[in-house]
Order: structure tokens, then sequence, then C-alpha cells
């Protein structure tokens, strides 16, 4: 049975229901596994959100681990990023010594994962884009889609490496931006430069709100497969680099007509 070590910040309701996803297929049999630990870079008491993913972790007897990255990181401006960072790592892993998982998962992890723990653990992240788009946290990337008018998105897994949302693609998905029912909106945005449509509107422009809505109906049937497809030994990771079950280098399993097809049941 696949050990699964879940790491996220816990910061918002899109971090709980991507753990509720996990554990009800897990419960379900789709997926063959059981998440082993939970880990959060923030503690009891930071925020609101991330004690609402602790109370739920706690629901499901998972063991939860924590440490707070803001009370670590240096005031010191002279001090560089790399160096606290690796140095935050290193008392995260000195933390899980007791752990032991197969597979890591960062389903809302806002830390940039160093070198040190990339090579210790094999670790895949969600990144709200497909292979080759923006990178970023998901309010970037949808802000950079509109900006350059992009057509079609998408979301992905890939392998964590120290390089932002750069690792070579696990399984992906995409979707069209463009036609019914985006284009009303991308008229409205036609008519006014970027920096008017984030002071006057923000997170509730129109189109904002769609490319998120249709991105994270995607999340969850991708991240749930994905588990599915390690689980099974249909997907391995090995030294760094992503294979099937013959061992052949593969570029990322392109889930997207199965994704549409379980969005498009979920919706009758």
């Amino acid at each position: 049975m696949l050990k699964i070590g879940w790491f996220s910040t816990g910061r918002d309701k899109a971090a709980r229901d991507l753990l509720t996803v996990v554990e009800d297929g897990i419960k379900q049999g789709e997926i063959k596994a059981n998440i082993c630990f939970a880990f959060s870079n923030r503690e009891p008491g930071e925020t609101i959100e991330s004690d609402l993913f602790f109370k739920l972790v706690k629901s499901y007897r998972i063991p939860l681990v924590y440490f707070s990255s803001q009370k670590f990181k240096p005031q010191r401006r002279t001090e560089s990023l790399p160096q606290w960072r690796l140095e935050y790592d290193r008392e995260v892993m000195k933390q899980l010594k007791e752990f032991y998982p197969d597979l890591c998962v960062l389903a809302g992890y806002m830390l940039i994962i160093g070198e040190e723990m990339c090579r210790k653990y094999n670790m895949i992240n969600l990144h709200p884009a497909a292979p080759g788009g923006p990178t970023g946290t998901w309010q970037e990337v949808i802000w950079k889609l509109i900006e350059h008018r992009a057509s079609q998105t998408g979301v992905m897994m890939h392998l964590v490496t120290p390089e932002l949302d750069k690792g070579p693609a696990v399984t992906f998905c995409t979707f069209s931006i463009r036609g019914e029912p985006f284009d009303k909106y991308w008229k409205d945005i036609e008519r006014h430069s970027l920096e008017q449509i984030k002071k006057q509107q923000g997170e509730d422009s129109p189109l904002f709100k769609l490319i998120r809505q249709h991105g994270l109906a995607r999340e969850f049937p991708l991240i749930t497969a994905t588990l599915k497809a390690f689980s099974e030994g249909e997907v391995k990771i090995d030294k760094g680099r992503v294979v099937d079950t013959s061992g052949k280098i593969i570029q990322g399993y392109d889930l997207t007509l199965e994704i549409d097809k379980i969005i498009r049941k979920e919706a009758k």
C-alpha cells in the first residue's frame, strides 16, 4: 500500500477540500494508499484557515506535524533567502524522521522546496496551470493568463524541484478559456487595462472567477487519478524521472478526456 506524506500550508478552503477528496478516494478503495502524516508550515493560532485545516487532519486521525516558517524566518535583512530556507528544510526533515513516505504530495504548500528535501523524498506538486504555463500561486497564474490573453490553460501534477513549478509533468489536463461561457467576459477585459481590472474588480472579476472555477473543478479529479496511478504502479518516480510500469520515461499522462468525462458526469 502506498504511503503518502501530505504537505499543505492550509491557507484556504481549497486546501481542506483537496485533503477530503483524497481521503474519500482512499476510504472508497479508489486509491490504494494511506496518508501517514500531514505537515504544515504554520502552527496552531497563526490563522483561522490553517486552524480549520488542522482540525480536519485530526478528524481523519492523520498524524499532524507543524513547524512555523514565519517564526523560523530570520528578521535580519542581511541573511540570504536560500540559507534560511535550507536550514528550515533541515529542521522539517528532522521532525519527519519517524515517517517513511513512498510519495509526498504538495497540495497548497506555499514554500519552495530546497534541493536537500527534493533529494530525500519523492515529491509531487499540484499546480494550477498546464505544462509550460505560468508559474506561481493560482492567483498569479490567472492574472498572467488574462494579461497574455491566453486561449487555454490546465492543471498538472509535477515532480518537485528547487526551481519553482518547473519539474517534469506527471499528469495533466487542459481546458479552453475561450468560447462559451468565457467570451462575453473577455470582451469586458478588452475594454480595460489589466491594472484597471485589478484595481476596480480584483479577484471579483467575472473572468478571473470563471477561470478559477473551471480549474478548481479539475484539480480534485486530477489529484485522485494521479494518486490512483501511483498506488497501482502505473507510474513511478525513478531517480528524479517519471517512468511507466516498464521503466520507460514519460513526459506526463494527458488525462484531459478522462477528467472532462468526470466533470460532465458530475454536472448532470
